[in-house]
């Protein structure tokens, strides 16, 4: 796999105006640090012999296949225009039988500090708790930041290669940081306007009262940021509401959502999901912009409780991103999708001082979702896609097309498989990536 800048990508291969982007490799392929993608990509455009999902094939009454036919999709100003029958003979991009599938979206990662874009570098064995890692960040992070804004294009870049265009980052927000972290990394994203999506979250991973990070917090609240962040209010802050209740408030002063890491389990994690959800109730304007990251505590809940509290958090719109851990912490992802509750996976960490793994590929994390489930169907796997796009699927649960169509966003993904369930499965390697109706990453 190569991944280039879109703007060595707009000088070497003509853009779109050969209609040769998907089939033919560019001369240059190194992707410079800090490019910015200042060039506009064409305003109209189109694929040929695009693969699409038409309908499921049943008998009696199971699904026992996907169809899918060859089709011509017209893009302009970023949108999909239209869906055409196929034209082989077209003037237009050549898809050459690839799947197209809604462009992939990482809602729970850390593009702000990583080991990723440098040498190899495994975790640590002696740093086992958050305040640990707290102690180790301390010393760590200054040396980090020299190079951070690199190492968040490196991982962005990844993204792009396995799929991705949209991430939601968790940044930190702390005393040995300061601002600088967000700084840093809204000028990557910046680097990568127009090639990626990202919203961010103000992060306090030293904990809001433990490190005194109040000022910062409420500082970066008012910057360009979307969500204001927490960490084990509890275990951390040594309270369940005074922690939720500041960053609660903040989000109301400013019109955020909420996304808060939740690892504490037992007694505390309960308690914590129980009073934000509370919160949430109270506060209307945050139902469907609160989030519980990792939230291992449900992992853990008796039956009736946990029928509960999924029942809460539905009835609140507070989701859950869970990042699909296996081992003896099996998410009950089922339940929660059974209550309605949103779930959004992530990557978390990629090859950094908390993690040594990490693909980068949340269509792993939808494979993996289906192999913890036993969701082997063609249907169930079909219905597993929709963790890696953020709910988005082709075909609804009767087999009939809801995507794509005009005016959808122009943010889609070809993969060599004949259909979702197979993508999901078989984890299909990625061709292409259009952000948006810009091409940002080929195989």
């Amino acid at each position: 796999m190569t991944s280039i800048s879109r703007k060595t990508f707009i000088q070497s291969s003509g853009l779109l105006l050969a209609g040769e982007i998907l089939v033919k490799k560019p001369a240059a392929q190194a992707s410079e640090p800090g490019d910015q993608a200042a060039q506009t990509a064409a305003k109209k455009w189109s694929l040929k012999n695009v693969r699409l999902e038409t309908g499921f094939v049943w008998d009696e009454g199971e699904v026992t296949g996907t169809e899918t036919g060859l089709f011509r999709v017209d893009i302009e100003d970023g949108k999909i225009k239209a869906v055409l029958p196929n034209d082989p003979k077209a003037d237009a991009v050549d898809a050459k039988g690839q799947l197209m599938l809604p462009a992939f979206r990482d809602m729970h990662i850390h593009l702000d500090k990583t080991f990723y874009g440098g040498p190899w570098k495994a975790r640590l064995a002696k740093n086992r708790s958050v305040k640990d890692m707290i102690a180790f960040e301390q010393k760590t992070l200054p040396e980090l930041l020299k190079t951070s804004t690199y190492r968040a294009e490196k991982i962005i870049e990844l993204l792009q290669s396995k799929g991705t265009s949209f991430a939601r980052s968790h940044v930190n927000i702390e005393p040995t940081s300061k601002l600088d972290s967000l700084k840093n990394l809204q000028r990557a994203i910046e680097n990568k306007k127009g090639t990626f999506g990202a919203e961010l979250v103000a992060f306090p991973q030293h904990g809001v009262f433990y490190s005194h990070s109040e000022q910062l917090m409420k500082e970066a609240a008012a910057m360009d940021i979307d969500f204001i962040g927490g960490l084990d209010p509890n275990a951390i802050d040594g309270s369940v509401e005074k922690q939720i209740d500041f960053i609660v408030q903040l989000a109301l002063d400013h019109g955020k959502g909420i996304d808060i890491h939740l690892h504490e389990g037992g007694e505390p994690g309960l308690k914590t999901v129980q009073y934000l959800t509370q919160k949430v109730l109270e506060n209307p304007a945050l139902a469907g912009k609160t989030f519980l990251s990792h939230c291992f505590v449900l992992a853990r809940l008796d039956k009736p409780v946990l029928e509960e509290t999924a029942e809460k958090l539905a009835q609140a719109r507070v989701g859950v991103i869970s990042t699909i851990p296996f081992g003896s912490t099996i998410m009950p992802i089922p339940t929660l999708y059974r209550h309605g509750v949103s779930v959004m996976t992530g990557n978390d960490s990629i090859v950094d001082h908390w993690n040594t793994f990490g693909s980068g590929s949340v269509l792993q994390k939808a494979n993996l979702m289906a192999q913890l489930y036993g969701q082997s169907t063609e249907l169930d796997l079909s219905r597993c896609l929709k963790l890696a796009t953020g709910d988005i699927l082709p075909l609804d649960e009767k087999g009939k097309q809801q995507w794509p169509r005009a005016g959808d966003a122009a943010s889609v993904v070809l993969v060599d498989a004949s259909c979702s369930a197979e993508a999901v499965a078989r984890i299909s390697p990625v061709t292409a990536l259009v952000h948006e109706g810009n091409v940002v990453f080929r195989k």
